[in-house]
């Protein structure tokens, strides 16, 4: 079990200055970690899909209904849309994995900035609670003298 504090100034002795955990993590970054992590939280929105969706349709429907001479990756092989598909997906998956580690990292600050706080608050409770049992005694003996003096006045 941790040593009881006995003291306000112990108490204080003890505080270290408040971190925020989002600020070290986003010091600990390098660029290319912070384009990572860009990447990870943008690739996962509706607006990426909508992208990519859009992307797909147009580049399908122009290569399946434009006139044959237009074309540029005929119907039914599609072959230079899954290369370059497949090429994104080759690209990202790392990279989303990267990001995934880098927000894994913030998680574990976070969580040590948290348990950080509650030593914290255990160590002011015990030193609150202290008190408490120190004015509680205070109290009973101040409550213990009153009772003697008020019976010695009443057998005077």
């Amino acid at each position: 079990m941790a040593k009881q504090i006995k003291s306000l100034d112990e108490l204080k002795k003890l505080r270290k200055p408040i971190v925020n955990p989002n600020e070290v993590h986003k010091d600990q970054f390098t660029k290319l970690e912070t384009m990572a992590l860009w990447i990870t939280d943008h690739v996962g929105t509706m607006g990426f899909f909508l992208i990519i969706l859009v992307w797909t349709a147009v580049w399908l429907g122009w290569n399946m209904f434009a006139p044959k001479e237009s074309q540029f990756d005929p119907y039914p092989a599609f072959v230079l849309w899954l290369f370059i598909s497949n090429m994104i997906q080759i690209f990202l998956m790392p990279l989303i994995m990267i990001g995934q580690n880098l927000q894994g990292r913030h998680s574990e600050i976070r969580a040590e900035s948290d348990f950080e706080v509650n030593i914290k608050a255990e160590r002011e409770i015990e030193t609150i609670l202290a008190h408490l049992e120190n004015q509680n005694d205070l109290i009973l003996k101040i409550l213990n003298q009153l009772d003697k003096d008020t019976k010695e006045k009443t057998t005077q």
